[in-house]
């Protein structure tokens, strides 16, 4: 059995390190290859990608995690019937911890591609690990002691940037202000670094990168791998949003080779929503990165690729037998035979001439734990009359001392869900100002000092001295890289599809034939995460009836229609 001694498990420990029954193990043999370990051998590395899922026969595994200035702490030490791994091993990438023979280990050795084998065919046995490998991945992330380092001042722009990425990703990572912890002082003389490079960001295999790009880091921790350019997908999902997870869980399921491509993170708006009540089968609410995250996990689990982040730059045909092809970033390309668009929105930015120099320090389009650490006990401005600026406003209500609502119409009700408005006139520290917009703001060397607003029928201005600003002002569809892709839009720029084109289009089909368009970056969409991931689902019908038609596809009748989709 495994034996805890990190206390973030709490109640959850067996579930999070079950025993597995003698009956269990004689399931999984099939799955893997027997393995033997040496007394002190290292059987995993931190930042090494480790051999698969390794079920312990005899003997006992010590697992630890860097501490920082070559500490190791342990978090368990597996006995037989435990195993050994979390959700790095489901998709081959790096491990996040050590593993250790403590005394000679007899095991046997499951690769991620039979994991998910096992995952499909044992389906009560795969439940029990699936689990399990993600409390070990949440008790990774809340030991915060995991993972890569980010170092540099607490409110750097660039911090916050490389924090919110690896958050967002549901990466385990560590920040040390530079200029208070004595760890990252250490750290900084010991790697030479020159104050002016910082923040650097210290990876698990040892590299130092000096204030790296999402990508550059995202490749450093085993996050993004090169594109297989000979292989060809049956379906590539550009954008990995509420629909573009949904698609691909769906698609996968029903045995498509899936690729999935997002230029910033998994979860679109919604994995930046604070906590979504409305969404059917969660009474008690979920965040949107809990949702997205489980939504992620799910399609790895079918075997879905995921390219994040990398940006889909030009849709074109193909010569050489597949239909499509996608240039990405990095001189990459993907074959594929149909496209799904589900690229989602921007968010929009106010118009006022100094917006940008407060942009990632005191001017935010999400409120995460990481936004409301910065504003705890201040006053913030928060402008929009959307569910997303109510979540957000009332998130932030716990934190700051007070929200300061700025909405342009004259009422929340048009706008916003009945629930959430009735909560904001609960909260004794948010102020609604309808029919006022923010003017100015005023500040210096990217620091934010104070707000200018302006009520429109009075003309009354106000300033208040508010350091973070919030905005939820809408989102414009993000399509710009499909103007050079011969993919029909609409004046706004939304994809135009199905009955808009004409009678010969299905309902989600673009323009062009085999290319598919989902979610909010549909024109005449309803933008709510529910009618995104019905639409994910919807749409592997279509590609289904797409291939089966092509001919580049043997598909089974079964298969084929949104009745056999939903009983996944």
């Amino acid at each position: 059995m495994s034996q805890t001694v990190n206390p973030i498990f709490g109640a959850r420990r067996d579930q999070a390190f079950p025993t597995l029954a003698e009956a269990d193990i004689d399931r999984m043999r099939r799955f893997g290859e027997a393995s033997a370990y040496a007394a002190g051998e290292q059987i995993i590395t931190a930042g090494d990608v480790a051999p698969g899922l390794i079920v312990v026969l005899s003997g006992r595994v010590d697992i630890t995690q860097d501490g920082g200035l070559g500490r190791r702490d342990t978090i368990v030490t597996h006995g037989p019937g435990s195993f050994v791994g979390e959700l790095a091993q489901l998709s081959a990438r790096p491990s996040l911890v050590n593993a250790e023979a403590a005394e000679p280990v007899e095991a046997f050795v499951i690769p991620s591609q039979r994991l998910r084998d096992l995952m499909v065919q044992e389906a009560n046995l795969g439940e029990r690990i699936m689990r399990a490998l993600i409390l070990r991945r949440v008790g990774l992330l809340e030991s915060a002691t995991s993972g890569p380092i980010i170092i540099g001042p607490a409110d750097n722009a660039d911090v916050l940037r490389l924090q919110g990425f690896l958050a967002r990703s549901g990466q385990p990572h560590r920040v040390l202000d530079s200029g208070s912890d004595p760890c990252a002082k250490t750290l900084v003389e010991r790697f030479n670094v020159d104050p002016h490079h910082l923040p650097v960001v210290l990876c698990p295999n040892g590299r130092l990168l000096l204030n790296p790009g999402e990508k550059d880091l995202a490749r450093c921790i085993g996050l993004l791998r090169p594109i297989d350019a000979d292989k060809l997908y049956d379906v590539a999902i550009v954008g990995a949003g509420p629909a573009g997870l949904a698609a691909a869980v769906y698609a996968a399921s029903e045995g498509l080779s899936t690729i999935v491509l997002d230029c910033r993170a998994f979860g679109g708006q919604a994995g930046a929503s604070s906590r979504i009540e409305n969404y059917l089968g969660f009474p008690t609410g979920i965040s949107g990165m809990a949702l997205m995250a489980r939504a992620y996990n799910q399609a790895q689990k079918f075997g879905v690729e995921m390219v994040i982040p990398d940006e889909a730059k030009l849709l074109s045909a193909a010569t050489d037998g597949a239909r499509y092809t996608l240039d990405v970033g990095d001189g990459e390309t993907v074959r594929t035979r149909t496209v799904v668009i589900a690229s989602g929105a921007r968010y929009r930015r106010l118009d006022i001439a100094n917006l940008a120099r407060f942009e990632g320090t005191c001017v935010h389009y999400w409120a995460s734990p990481i936004e409301a650490r910065l504003c705890q006990g201040q006053e913030v401005a928060l402008v929009g009359a959307g569910n997303s600026a109510g979540q957000a406003a009332v998130y932030l209500a716990s934190h700051a001392r007070k929200v300061a609502l700025l909405a342009r119409g004259g009422s929340l009700d048009a706008s916003m869900s009945r629930y959430l408005v009735e909560r904001i006139r609960a909260q004794p520290n948010i102020e609604v100002l309808t029919g006022t917009e923010v003017e100015a703001l005023e500040g210096d060397e990217g620091s934010l000092g104070a707000v200018r607003w302006r009520n429109r029928a009075s003309g009354a201005a106000t300033t208040r001295p508010i350091r973070h600003l919030f905005l939820f002002i809408g989102a414009d569809p993000n399509t710009d890289w499909l103007v050079q892709c011969n993919v029909a839009l609409d004046a706004k720029g939304f994809v135009r599809t199905g009955s808009d084109l004409g009678s010969a289009h299905g309902v989600m089909e673009t323009s062009r034939s085999g290319v598919f368009a989902i979610g909010d970056v549909r024109a005449g969409s309803v933008k709510r995460v529910a009618a995104a991931v019905g639409e994910g689902a919807q749409v592997v019908a279509a590609l289904h009836a797409y291939l089966a038609q092509d001919g580049s596809r043997a598909v089974a009748p079964q298969q084929v229609g949104p009745e056999r989709i939903g009983r996944v």
